[in-house]
């Protein structure tokens, strides 16, 4: 079962159209039409199953070390389910993923405001 294609994905205030542009096994990758951003969806079974859902988004911007330049930049942000083959139900493993987006979105996305400015 596919995800719905286009995905979307809202950044600071701006959707951005993200439609399917390459399925290879257990890999999906939809992407905008500038290719600046990008979201991957992948599954790793073996001895534990690893789901992936991935963002990367780039943009251009004045080089730091020749400001008369401009340069790509990029990050990425990510969440990997790693789960053994046995044990855990779909229904188990959403409400740990619940738990913990609870936590890291309460007042404001505090936590990760916090972790992104080092602390730990």
């Amino acid at each position: 079962m596919a995800f719905a294609d286009p995905q979307t994905v809202t950044i600071s205030g701006v959707t951005i159209p993200l439609p399917r542009v390459s399925t290879q096994g257990d890999e999906t990758i939809y992407q905008s039409a500038d290719s600046l951003t990008q979201m991957l969806a992948s599954h790793d079974q073996g001895k534990r199953n690893r789901h992936l859902l991935r963002l990367n988004a780039s943009k251009v911007t004045s080089d730091p070390f020749r400001p008369t330049e401009n340069v790509e930049v990029s990050m990425s942000c990510y969440i990997v389910f790693d789960v053994p083959i046995a044990g855990y139900t779909n229904a188990e493993q959403l409400a740990v993923y619940t738990g913990f987006k609870t936590q890291f979105t309460a007042t404001s996305d505090l936590l990760i405001t916090k972790l992104l400015a080092g602390e730990s």
